[in-house]
């Protein structure tokens, strides 16, 4: 009977000690992300109103982005960007961009190819709607595809940045090897970013968010030197 009790109580404990860490885990993520993004967003202010202006003036429409993705606990949210596309974009194509799509404008090109068409996504991070690392969201459309285990990402806050972002950093190039660039992202991409996304959920904690966040910033300081060698096409990664 000691035994029994004693087994009941270092469970109790553990379970106790664990839920404790998950919780300074998740704090300490979020202070990281609130300081991270405030900072960032001041810091980059003059640069958000540079590219704002080059967006107004060059190509007609809103300066902004807004699409709905699916975020944690599948909860949906707008996700901000710079725009890029011509105005009607939606209207004219998929969702998924692919090689040099004509929808794309020159500023647009070039924000692509920086990524700083993303910076608006530190709005969502002070909001909640995002975390600075986690899975990517996606739309709606394609959150259906999802199997029962791999909605397990959505237990976490989706992200700026993420694995399977800096594996597919060049995702249109790849997608415009295919002869069906849509039918290449269901079958062959998405599976590999949902399993690189699961990964990332199993093993995260801050520090991983952290050397996260430094890939991320030498991928962008040296995109060659830091490229990675993706599948041919018609091949599964």
């Amino acid at each position: 009977m000691p035994d029994a009790r004693f087994r009941y109580r270092s469970e109790a404990q553990s379970r106790i000690g664990s839920s404790t860490a998950g919780a300074l885990d998740s704090a300490a993520r979020r202070g990281l992300d609130l300081v991270v993004a405030a900072v960032g967003l001041l810091l980059v202010a003059p640069l958000l109103a540079l590219i704002a202006l080059l967006v107004r003036v060059t190509s007609p429409g809103s300066v902004l982005f807004r699409q709905q993705r699916v975020g944690r606990g599948m909860v949906p949210f707008h996700l901000l960007k710079f725009r890029t596309m011509v105005a009607d974009a939606p209207s004219r194509g998929p969702a998924i961009t692919v090689g040099a799509d004509p929808r794309v404008t020159p500023v647009g090109a070039l924000l692509r190819r920086t990524k700083l068409d993303e910076l608006p996504q530190l709005v969502n991070v002070l909001k909640g709607d995002m975390s600075l690392v986690g899975p990517r969201p996606e739309v709606p459309a394609y959150v259906a595809l999802y199997g029962e285990a791999e909605r397990r990402i959505f237990t976490v806050r989706p992200g700026i940045t993420d694995p399977s972002s800096l594996f597919y950093h060049d995702e249109s190039a790849v997608l415009a090897g295919y002869p069906d660039p849509e039918r290449a992202y269901r079958e062959v991409v998405l599976p590999h970013k949902i399993a690189l996304s699961l990964a990332y959920v199993d093993t995260r904690s801050v520090w991983t968010d952290v050397a996260l966040l430094v890939r991320t910033a030498l991928r962008l300081l040296a995109p060659t030197r830091f490229a990675r060698v993706h599948p041919a096409a018609g091949t599964r990664p």
